[in-house]
């Protein structure tokens, strides 16, 4: 799993699949560690024929247990089942899924003519819903390392 963030919502996609899975934010929430964490569910959930989920995300502090209590708590209950990888500070390019930001802002955010925020989050859930599926394809991650 790869994961972002953006405007109050967190998106993962399966490297294996290209699978994505949204997690909304909740009104007033905000993009803490509480939505990570429902996030960190939601995959938990969406995943559950696997023993392990492995996630690689940034190096937020609302990601990290040294960063949160609540990332803390999560893990330590539920770290046998998902482990958090995370990516060097300021590397954009090892993180495929800001691709996929890309193409998003490129057909929907950049030039819309939405009157209100409800708007474009609409377009932008439509935009997900037609596109489910992410292909990774990254020179990052086309060696196993050691091999």
């Amino acid at each position: 799993m790869r994961c972002n963030r953006s405007n109050g919502s967190r998106r993962a996609n399966s490297a294996r699949t290209g699978r994505v899975v949204l997690t909304a934010g909740k009104p007033k929430e905000g993009r803490g560690a509480a939505l990570f964490c429902r996030h960190l569910d939601d995959l938990r959930r969406a995943f559950r024929q696997y023993k392990v989920i492995h996630v690689i995300c940034d190096n937020a502090g609302t990601h990290t247990p040294e960063g949160s209590k609540l990332v803390r708590a999560y893990l330590a209950e539920w770290g046998h089942r998902v482990k958090v990888h995370y990516l060097p500070k300021y590397a954009p390019d090892t993180n495929p899924i800001e691709r996929h930001w890309w193409r998003l802002h490129e057909a929907v955010t950049r030039n819309h003519r939405c009157h209100t925020m409800q708007e474009l989050l609409d377009l932008t859930f439509d935009w997900f819903e037609t596109r489910t599926h992410f292909r990774v394809q990254s020179g990052v991650y086309a060696k196993t390392p050691g091999k």
